[in-house]
């Protein structure tokens, strides 16, 4: 095996294999959903939101991996000669001679292995339903392109990763705090669930080519990229119809509304998207705009959760529980 190039080390290899800084899709669900527990609860327990944390980035992780290793065997990645973007086209460790196959494959199996004996001590402490989410999680997530499901092949990847990293893991992340299931959580979690989808969706875009000519046959190739960047655009301006319309249902608070503050934003990616959804280096900022998108109205919205609280806190409906232990 050839050394790495570029790399500082193997540590620098195991970095780019994991796509560390694609974790922001599994942060911003957990610290959102805890967000929403902390209306209900008047306290977040730190110690569970971290082992939530935790487990999820690590199935997250594991999903990357795994992808890497059966993108590879499909010879998905070895045939994509378009322009590669660092939202696009895998990590490419294994085609650069920088892992090997089996070192991936083991990597992803110990990632969801620690992963789910951090789901099994959740379950065991906070209540069964977390094992159930964390099963969905780990067959949608290994998966996804292994065999036999293949579910991105199938065109159900988008809705597996919005129904992953937005619903469930916010749903989840409440249940740990609160031992409770409840549809604030879920109705809070819309947004962030059809950004992390678009954030998937406008990256098929590059890989365009490679999908349809391997048989990963994403809705993205099943729809052709004309018409698949309408549905980028309905991801994209979703989420702001849903904090408009809950929050007038009076399902969600008015300190949602900071949500719209990356509307500008979107509307930009959008632009972009529809002039350039053929031609991927051009196409590359929409792809970093979404991924910014979501990061930022994720924690938009769970600051107006921090400040639903505060308000109602200063409001005397809710007593926190750190002020009632001390009697203060």
């Amino acid at each position: 095996m050839g050394k790495p190039q570029g790399q500082t080390g193997r540590f620098g290899v195991w970095i780019r294999e994991l796509r560390l800084p694609f974790l922001t899709a599994s942060i911003v669900p957990v610290v959102l959903g805890s967000l929403v527990a902390l209306i209900k609860t008047g306290n977040i327990d730190f110690f569970y939101l971290i082992l939530t944390l935790i487990g999820v980035c690590l199935l997250h992780t594991g999903t990357n991996v795994a992808n890497d290793y059966f993108d590879y065997k499909d010879g998905t990645d070895n045939v994509n000669k378009e322009f590669i973007t660092p939202f696009s086209g895998g990590s490419r460790v294994i085609q650069q001679g920088l892992m090997s196959p089996k070192e991936v494959l083991i990597e992803a199996m110990l990632l969801f292995i620690l992963g789910g004996l951090v789901g099994l001590y959740l379950a065991f402490a906070r209540g069964i339903v977390v094992l159930y989410l964390g099963i969905i999680g780990i067959i949608s997530g290994f998966f996804y392109t292994a065999p036999p499901f293949k579910f991105a092949s199938r065109g159900i990847g988008e809705l597996l990763v919005g129904l992953n990293f937005g619903v469930l893991v916010v749903l989840g992340s409440y249940y740990v705090q609160t031992k409770s299931l409840a549809i604030e959580p879920v109705l809070a979690s819309l947004p962030v669930s059809f950004l992390i989808t678009a954030i998937l969706w406008i990256n098929e875009f590059p890989d365009y080519r490679a999908d349809r000519e391997t048989g990963k046959l994403t809705l993205v190739v099943r729809l052709g990229r004309r018409k698949a960047v309408e549905f980028y655009r309905a991801l994209m301006y979703l989420p702001y119809v849903v904090i408009l319309i809950f929050i007038l249902l009076g399902y969600l608070p008015l300190f949602f509304l900071i949500g719209l503050l990356t509307y500008p934003k979107t509307k930009k990616a959008i632009d972009i998207a529809k002039r350039f959804y053929e031609d991927p280096p051009n196409l590359a900022p929409a792809n970093g705009l979404t991924i910014v998108i979501h990061l930022q109205t994720g924690i938009l919205l769970s600051i107006a959760y921090a400040l639903a609280f505060v308000n109602k806190a200063m409001l005397g409906e809710i007593i926190p529980n750190y002020i009632a232990y001390f009697g203060l």
